[in-house]
């Protein structure tokens, strides 16, 4: 890990230092920035962010019906289109850009599919207090892609998935944007005290700058990069080809027991 006087800290984990898991004999392939805690891996969470895969697959995949209780589940598609049913009774497909959301509370079962000639997609997992989630009625949304704030300046393009300004209500504190920088553009990030950063690469490679200490670090695809900040600061983020990234900022403590501790 790399620390420096101004308490920021800073990790890249490449994908093969990630997790790696299958459904489906094979169709369906992912990496796992944050892993199941059974599957040691490299990072095992960040304060409620509890896991994060990352699913490819060329072609029809499945995932069979399976139940889950009491976590915030979302899934994210980047690329192709995803189907879904489960035991409420919803049915439904998701493209590129969309994003669906089961509050799993007492229990829900679902099945997935990928349905597009080329598909990617993330499922990202919450721990809104597992305890008291148990007692919540499940509930399913989805987002198209319209729904999200899309801001552009500077060759900067930023979608706001989760936090101020989206349409995604989490009982989980996060903050999720989806960013793309043209060549040669720089964003800079804010870093809140107290909270952790998450990056994973999408596309493209770029340089994150701790602007404060000086150094640089190189991002390529699927690198999962993790930025925390014991003070207010900011970090800035280059492209050296078209990038994209997906942050996601949460807070390192909650003030509830989380799944992990029990």
């Amino acid at each position: 890990m790399i620390k420096n006087e101004t308490s920021l800290e800073i990790k890249i984990y490449p994908p093969e230092t990630q997790v790696a898991g299958q459904f489906d004999g094979g169709r369906i392939t992912e990496i796992k920035p944050i892993g199941f805690p059974h599957e040691g891996p490299a990072v095992k969470n960040l304060g409620p962010l509890f896991y994060w895969a990352w699913a490819t697959a060329k072609g029809y995949g499945k995932i069979g019906l399976h139940p889950h209780q009491a976590f915030e589940i979302m899934s994210y598609a980047l690329e192709g289109e995803i189907g879904h049913y489960d035991t409420l009774g919803n049915r439904s497909r998701v493209q590129a850009g969309d994003a669906q959301v089961m509050q799993a509370g007492s229990g829900i079962s679902h099945e997935e599919e990928t349905v597009g000639e080329f598909n990617d997609f993330f499922q990202i997992w919450f721990d809104p207090g597992v305890q008291r989630a148990l007692h919540n009625k499940p509930t399913y949304n989805e987002y198209k892609h319209e729904d999200f704030l899309v801001e552009k300046q500077d060759g900067v393009t930023l979608k706001t998935i989760l936090g101020k300004n989206s349409p995604i209500s989490l009982q989980s504190k996060a903050d999720m944007k989806d960013i793309s920088i043209e060549d040669g553009r720089t964003f800079h990030h804010p870093l809140n005290s107290g909270k952790t950063l998450a990056l994973v690469v999408i596309s493209g490679k770029g340089i994150l700058f701790d602007l404060k200490n000086g150094t640089k670090h190189y991002l390529n695809k699927k690198d999962f990069a993790l930025v925390h900040a014991k003070h207010h600061g900011e970090i800035s983020l280059q492209a050296e080809s078209s990038f994209r990234l997906a942050a996601l900022e949460v807070p390192a403590q909650v003030d509830y027991s989380l799944y992990r501790n029990r």
